[in-house]
């Protein structure tokens, strides 16, 4: 059996709340531009303007509310009043500045796990903004490295695998991403540990692996460290 020597640990939904902050900030959205369309077709076109803006702005509070702000303008053929524009920025600018608290168990899992292990913080997003948050979670410490990414693909993990640890073959992600902490890392050849979070952006919603021998779902963080214990007890005195 493989050893693990490193392991890899999302940040937004894994070590603290991120998706409620944007579900929250998305209603707030809906309600401003209420007079303009539905529900439905306020959030298709704002769906639509994430997704195809994603390679311009990438992942975050920034390119979101540039995202808000081209669809208001499309609902609106351009009409949308300078107040609405003031309250997306608004709120926009509350995303980036929310308070930072790590979620239930998170600092002790990640304590024992920088003990014996090279822990590594791997998360995509805006490089300030993440920057902001890891500093305001008071975790930063328990990372050997903190690596901020535009994409995590298969070859993602091959690079941080590799240049802080021993290999894929010897690496494992946990996130609460299927489609991004968990497929391509398997596809890297490391083991991905699923960490689910109640809400989950449509956008990184993916099939589980059935039968994948390195894939694993636990009920918490707090279940990591005793999963990677076990994996790797060779290693261990």
């Amino acid at each position: 059996m493989s050893l693990i020597t490193t392991v890899g640990v999302d940040a937004d939904d894994t070590l603290w709340h991120c998706e409620s902050l944007f579900r929250l900030t998305h209603q707030r959205f809906v309600q401003l531009l209420a007079d303009f369309g539905d529900e439905d077709r306020i959030n298709s076109q704002l769906a639509a303007a994430e997704k195809r803006n994603l390679r311009v702005y990438g992942y975050g509070a920034k390119g979101f509310t540039l995202s808000m702000i081209e669809t208001a303008l499309d609902l609106t053929d351009g009409a949308v009043s300078t107040r609405v524009i003031r309250e997306i920025l608004a709120v926009g600018r509350e995303m980036l500045t929310e308070p930072v608290e790590p979620l239930p168990g998170v600092e002790k899992a990640l304590a024992e796990l920088s003990r014996r292990y090279r822990l590594i913080l791997i998360t995509k997003g805006d490089l300030l903004h993440q920057e902001q948050k890891l500093a305001a979670s008071g975790l930063g410490d328990l990372f050997a490295a903190v690596e901020i990414v535009s994409e995590k693909d298969a070859g993602t993990y091959r690079r941080v695998f590799e240049r802080y640890g021993t290999g894929a073959e010897q690496g494992l992600m946990a996130g609460n991403s299927m489609r991004s902490d968990i497929l391509p890392a398997l596809e890297a050849g490391a083991w991905g540990a699923l960490i689910p979070y109640p809400l989950v952006w449509a956008h990184e919603a993916a099939e589980a692996p059935v039968g994948h021998d390195r894939y694993v779902e636990l009920a918490s963080i707090a279940e990591l460290p005793a999963f990677v214990d076990h994996v790797s007890r060779p290693l261990l005195p």
